[in-house]
């Protein structure tokens, strides 16, 4: 059996950690928010329960255009240091233009 040297694993790993995912069109105008009142007056559409491996902002915002939402309530604890992880669990929102969070 051929033996594969840890470093080697170990670059592959980071360098596919730098590959980001490409955005379904309208992606990018998919807000992200921490803060719940930008979401009160919008419409739940479903949960994003991301797995580590497709954790991160791209992701959230690909699965709000999947559910026809505009918005993502980022609902991922932070850590003890008060640093956020990568966005995994949040709400995904259809809010109309006057009621979105980038218009307040």
């Amino acid at each position: 059996m051929k033996r594969i040297p840890v470093a080697a694993v170990l670059a592959a790993i980071s360098l596919s950690a730098c590959i980001s995912t490409p955005l379904a069109p309208g992606a990018e105008q998919v807000k992200i928010t921490r803060v719940a009142a930008d979401v009160s007056s919008c419409k739940a559409l479903g949960n994003l329960d991301l797995d580590a491996a497709a954790a991160g902002i791209d992701n959230a915002r690909n699965h709000a255009i999947g559910l026809g939402g505009n918005t993502v309530l980022d609902t991922t604890p932070t850590s003890i240091y008060g640093t956020s992880m990568l966005l995994r669990t949040g709400v995904i929102y259809r809010c109309d233009p006057a009621g979105s969070p980038a218009s307040k």
